[in-house]
């Protein structure tokens, strides 16, 4: 099929890899399969994740009968880190038109003066641009400006991390165009506008980790990590019950439930033990039971950070996705623990009516629906040439030297210390989109 306008979103996940292909913007497929070479988020592995991305990425090229090349990849909370960041560039000693380029150098001068060593910038969020010094708009193409300055959020993430993601694609034999900051792919779905503007926290019951992000007027607050997820419920059940882990992620699907209330006692099955000769009855509230525990103890920790912050007041209360919010009784187990209201999400296409896919499913709504300045912002961190004739007249670019505003720190700190970034902007920042994903792909994936 002609793949001019297909965009493929990768969520390279600690127990799966799940691939979402959409064309002109509606998803015509989704794949999950298994991957071992991941802990906790980070890759242990780069053959065994590449080969588990090769997998996914050829199955979901067969499903949709495609042609993969590229991919966007989602970058998980746990690396991220925020940085306020400024720019200035000359437009024209006399005064004249802002064009592309002139918004790209400010964007890299911006993006220049905050990347730290270490690290490398993923996405940069603007705020709003000045036009000499003192005009603030969202988006300054076609104006009429001697100087152009940005403020704005970098978002960053650890170089040797990133290597490793770029690395296991590329042994998988396929190119990352650009990262996209899970959190904001997530949120782009799950919310809705009421939920974004008024506040919510969004909780990402993951294999390896799990998040609780919050969001408050369309930025991201606060992010609460904690390194236990899917596979350490698994695992409790395997070493419970003496059975593979196998085994014990199959009935963890098939029998448990999160809630030991919902299960029964009467309701048995059978479990292959390790050493034994036969297998051994179990019911639903005993395996109910051992994954409760686990599930309390994560939600509990959850829960200690979201109090601190006072999340929990939110009015949009929680949301839940992820794997294991599959897992009946959830949502009422965790409005119980936490003391406030909640409900699961999870995507609603044809063929991946599954919370499992809710990042990947992100990652390809947030690709597309950027506007014209984030790909600008893209051009800026990744390279390409912004679609414009060549200017003639010479330009200067410096940084802006600029003391952050008392709310822009406080916002800075707060979020350096859960390693959480923020989306700066307003909810009537740009509307301004791409005319079709065939010039959007012309601009940057050719």
């Amino acid at each position: 099929m002609d793949n001019s306008n297909l965009l493929v979103g990768l969520d390279i996940g600690t127990t799966s890899i799940k691939a979402v292909v959409a064309d002109n913007g509606k998803v015509i497929g989704a794949v999950k399969t298994p991957n071992s070479g991941m802990r906790h988020g980070k890759i242990v592995d780069i053959d065994q994740t590449a080969a588990a991305i090769s997998r996914t990425l050829k199955e979901v090229a067969e499903k949709t009968n495609s042609t993969i090349y590229r991919v966007v990849t989602g970058i998980p909370v746990g690396m991220l880190q925020l940085e306020s960041a400024t720019g200035l560039t000359n437009v024209g000693d006399k005064g004249q038109e802002v064009g592309n380029r002139d918004v790209t150098r400010v964007l890299q001068a911006a993006i220049k003066s905050a990347v730290k060593d270490g690290r490398d910038p993923i996405a940069f969020l603007p705020s709003r641009f000045l036009i000499d010094g003192k005009t603030d708009v969202d988006d300054p193409r076609k104006m009429i400006a001697h100087s152009l300055a940005v403020r704005g959020i970098l978002l960053t993430a650890p170089s040797d991390e990133l290597h490793n993601i770029k690395k296991a694609i590329e042994r998988a034999g396929y190119k990352n165009n650009f990262f996209v900051p899970t959190p904001l792919a997530i949120a782009s779905v799950a919310l809705d506008e009421g939920e974004r503007t008024f506040g919510s926290v969004i909780l990402d019951l993951g294999g390896g980790t799990t998040t609780a992000t919050v969001i408050h007027e369309g930025q991201i607050k606060y992010a609460n990590i904690d390194l236990e997820g899917g596979s350490d419920i698994s695992n409790d059940i395997s070493v419970v019950l003496s059975t593979s882990k196998h085994d014990a992620e199959e009935l963890k699907l098939d029998y448990g439930y999160a809630d030991p209330s919902l299960a029964s006692e009467k309701d048995k099955f059978a479990v292959n033990s390790v050493g034994s000769n036969g297998q051994q009855m179990v019911d639903e509230v005993y395996l109910s039971e051992i994954i409760n525990a686990r599930l309390m103890q994560i939600i509990n920790r959850i829960g200690k950070g979201l109090n601190k912050t006072q999340a929990l007041k939110l009015p949009g209360g929680i949301v839940i996705t992820g794997g294991n919010s599959l897992l009946p009784g959830i949502n009422n187990l965790v409005a119980n623990s936490l003391k406030v209201k909640a409900r699961i999400y999870q995507p609603n296409q044809m063929g991946m009516q599954t919370p499992v896919f809710t990042a990947a499913f992100g990652i390809v709504n947030y690709v597309y629906n950027m506007s014209d300045i984030d790909f600008l912002a893209n051009t800026a961190i990744y390279g390409g040439v912004p679609t414009e004739e060549k200017q003639t007249s010479e330009t200067n670019t410096k940084n802006l030297k600029r003391n952050d505003t008392s709310s822009e720190a406080e916002a800075k700190e707060a979020y350096n210390k859960s390693k959480m970034p923020r989306r700066a902007e307003s909810s009537e920042k740009n509307k301004n989109r791409t005319g079709s994903i065939k010039d959007f792909f012309k601009k940057f994936f050719d």
